[in-house]
Order: C-alpha cells, then sequence, then structure tokens
C-alpha cells in the first residue's frame, strides 16, 4: 500500500518536473523574442545581449527594464502556469482544492505575516553563518566556483533593487514578489509538498519540499536560510490548511526587504536591510522566542472563529 502511495506520487512529480521544463523553455524562448523585439537586435545578437544582462546589466541601455521582463516571463512560465496546469488539468482541482480546511480564521493570516517580520533578525543570523561557510583545502575549486557564482548573483540582485522611481517598485512588486509568492508556493508547497505528504510523513514532505525549493535558486551560500524559509512557508501550509496563507507569507517576505531597500535609496531610512552584516545576539534570541511562540498560536489555532 506505501510502496503503491510512493509510486504514485513519484510519477505525479515527475509530471510536474515535465510541465516545468517544457515552461522554462517556452518562456526563455518567449523572453528572448520580447528582448530581441524591444531593442531591435537579431536574433544572432541575443546570446551576447543575456550575457551582458547577467553579467553587466549597468551597461545595456534600459537594462534594469530588459532584465525584469525577462525574468518575469521566465517566472510566470516556469512556475506559476506549470503548477495551474497540473492542478486544475492533472489532478482535475481547483485553488480551494489543494486547501485542506475551508475556512480560515483572521488571526491566523494576521499572524502569519507578524511571524514573518518577527523572523527577520533570526534568518539574517543564519545568512551570517552561511555566508561564512568554508571549504576543506581539497574543495577549494569548488569554493571558489560557488563564489563566483554567489557574487555575480549578488552584483544582479543589488542592480534590481537599485531605483528611485514608484513606477519601478511597483514594478519590481510585481515581478520580484508576487510572481515568486504565488508560482513558487504553488509549485514547492501546493504541488510538491502536498504530493509527498501522502507518503505519510508530513515533516519529511515539508523539509524535502523545503531542501528543493532552496537547492533550486543556485544560491549556494544562502541555502540553510532559504531552505528554513521554506519550511516556515511549508508549515504556515500545513498548519492553516490554506495555499494562500504560504502565499501571503512568501509576498511578505519578500516585499518588506524590497520596500526596505527603496526606503533607503530615496533616502527615507537610514539603514540598508541589505547590508546589514551582523545581528545582535539579544535580537536574534528575542526573534527566536517570539517566531516560536506564533508558530505555536498558529498550529494550535481553531478551524473556524
Amino acid at each position: 500500500m506505501i510502496e503503491s502511495r510512493v509510486s504514485g506520487t513519484g510519477a505525479s512529480l515527475l509530471v510536474l518536473v515535465g510541465f516545468v521544463l517544457i515552461g522554462m523553455a517556452i518562456g526563455n524562448l518567449l523572453a528572448l523574442i520580447g528582448l530581441t523585439a524591444l531593442t531591435g537586435t537579431g536574433m544572432d545578437a541575443t546570446p551576447t545581449l543575456i550575457t551582458d544582462l547577467m553579467f553587466s546589466p549597468e551597461e545595456v541601455p534600459n537594462g534594469w527594464y530588459l532584465m525584469m521582463l525577462f525574468q518575469g516571463v521566465v517566472h510566470l512560465f516556469s512556475y506559476l502556469l506549470p503548477a495551474l496546469l497540473f492542478i486544475y488539468f492533472i489532478e482535475r482541482k481547483s485553488m480551494e482544492g489543494i486547501n485542506t480546511r475551508q475556512y480560515t480564521s483572521g488571526r491566523v493570516w494576521l499572524l502569519a505575516i507578524l511571524v514573518v517580520i518577527l523572523s527577520i533578525p533570526l534568518n539574517a543570523k543564519f545568512i551570517e553563518w552561511n555566508s561564512a561557510m568554508r571549504f576543506p583545502e581539497a574543495l577549494s575549486g569548488l569554493e571558489s566556483w560557488m563564489r563566483e557564482k554567489e557574487n555575480q548573483m549578488e552584483v544582479l540582485t543589488k542592480f534590481l533593487t537599485t531605483y528611485t522611481q514608484v513606477g519601478q517598485l511597483l514594478i519590481a512588486m510585481v515581478v520580484v514578489v508576487l510572481l515568486p509568492a504565488m508560482g513558487e508556493e504553488l509549485v514547492f508547497r501546493g504541488v510538491i509538498q502536498r504530493k509527498l505528504a501522502e507518503t505519510g510523513n508530513i515533516h519529511m514532505a515539508i523539509w524535502l519540499a523545503a531542501a528543493i525549493f532552496s537547492a533550486i535558486h543556485f544560491q549556494f551560500y544562502g541555502f540553510i536560510p532559504r531552505m528554513l524559509l521554506g519550511a516556515l512557508f511549508g508549515y504556515l501550509y500545513y498548519w492553516s490548511g490554506n495555499i494562500w496563507v504560504a502565499i501571503l507569507a512568501h509576498f511578505v517576505n519578500n516585499g518588506f526587504v524590497l520596500v526596505m531597500v527603496y526606503l533607503n535609496h530615496i533616502k527615507v531610512l537610514e539603514i540598508n536591510i541589505e547590508e546589514t552584516k551582523t545581528m545582535p545576539i539579544l535580537m536574534v534570541f528575542a526573534s527566536l522566542l517570539s517566531t516560536a511562540y506564533i508558530l505555536y498560536r498558529i498550529k494550535t489555532a481553531p478551524s473556524k472563529g
């Protein structure tokens, strides 16, 4: 019986992987066509344009908007659309059909927002520890390669979050916040975690889905904190019984950081949350206690009222 459930889960996830791979291919193709049309370059020059956007986007005219277009299209076709196709056409379910509760109290929604914000100092400490990771001398080549990839991603991230116009903030909120919140939560929690849970071990399902979620970002020195975030979203989905709670939490996490960076750029805030490397231990301890308490309140929240 267990073997048949595992087999069925594996087959379902293979279908999802197929959808994601096809979506990635279509998304990249459409994004390339869009970039070619907007820049007036020929298809033969598009690979050079993509390389420039990835490694020196500040030197490309309208590079910020082009990069947002590229990321938005690719993410839409790689995560959100494959997840919706799988849920609606393979499983014959609706968005409500992947929820395990018909009602989620308003208290849970508010607590989900609160726990994401209060857990930021705790997660920042894990970011600090993970980024300081060192490999044995025998793996120095691998470490150098990983550091190089991390530095490239850091440059691109900084470029995409450096702006002072409200219009750019709104575009970023859609591309960097809303699309990932919906697409990634539907894929990793709404499908992968839920299907893995059918094998009978919900905690294994949550942590395995969180590990896959972190690994797919290919940011090696952020693997642990991103996996912990994935687990947080996973438990929010499990305890609330509502995938929209996990989507909201993901949206708040990404959106909070984006807005804080924007406020720093327009000189409303002096602190730059992205450059805060060391978190005071008392703040981390307070974050740990408050996060644990709020998660307990969410776990024990009544299904009605």
